[in-house]
């Protein structure tokens, strides 16, 4: 299974939320999986890195691929259980060849106008991938949110115009909480640094969202899943 996370917005999250599911797949499913970076930044590069130089974590295996990269992945699903593809926050080859054959895509938007405004040209890039990639699931999660609580109806409000272009957009979300960038700068997932901690029950509802129910909307399963109950 190929799974982009993308979307033409940069400061959303892609990064954190594709280093985490990587995590997830293979310390908690035990799966093979590569990690391409497609962001000039380097940040899952740079987050890979420091990773493996610590023994007592999982390793992850990662490249770096730019540009049209549409027979690498699929290359590289021959190997892989998983190939998570973390691309930047632009409109570009690399992003429009991984929808070309990503079966899931996870598009990250926070809940401010400026990110929605990318919303248009998203629902057009995606049905135009869609006609040579009809088998891809995109869902669109809504990440980096206020945590107070009259700040509720942004949430909601960003959650309706996503749900507006008839593409599907998770219940879950995640919040502006400091232990993303702490865990990242130590090469962690949430869900290693602070396993029964806030965010990392954040991160659960989106997997167990993301990857069963698309399993399951693709009639049939990807690979057993562990679903976890949400404390």
């Amino acid at each position: 299974m190929i799974i982009l996370v993308g979307g033409e917005k940069g400061g959303s999250g892609k990064s954190c939320l594709a280093q985490n599911l990587a995590v997830h797949l293979v310390a908690e499913q035990k799966a093979s999986l590569l990690m391409v970076d497609c962001d000039p930044q380097r940040t899952t590069s740079d987050w890979i890195q420091e990773r493996n130089s610590q023994p007592q974590l999982a390793s992850i295996n990662c490249v770096q691929l730019y540009g049209k990269i549409r027979n690498e992945l699929m290359s590289f699903e021959q190997h892989y259980d998983y190939v998570i593809v973390d691309c930047g926050g632009q409109d570009n080859l690399a992003l429009r060849s991984s929808l070309s054959v990503a079966d899931l895509a996870l598009l990250p938007l926070r809940p401010k106008r400026r990110d929605l405004k990318t919303v248009v040209h998203m629902e057009d890039l995606l049905s135009t991938c869609r006609m040579v990639n009809p088998k891809m699931h995109a869902s669109f999660i809504i990440t980096q949110c206020p945590s107070l609580p009259n700040q509720a109806n942004r949430i909601l409000e960003a959650k309706e115009v996503c749900s507006s272009f008839g593409i599907n957009t998770l219940d879950a979300v995640t919040y502006a909480r400091n232990i993303y960038d702490d865990s990242e700068e130590d090469g962690l997932s949430v869900i290693e640094r602070e396993p029964n901690g806030k965010a990392a029950n954040e991160l659960r509802q989106v997997f167990n969202e993301l990857i069963v129910s698309a399993g399951a909307q693709a009639n049939e399963p990807t690979r057993p899943q562990k679903v976890y109950a949400i404390k």
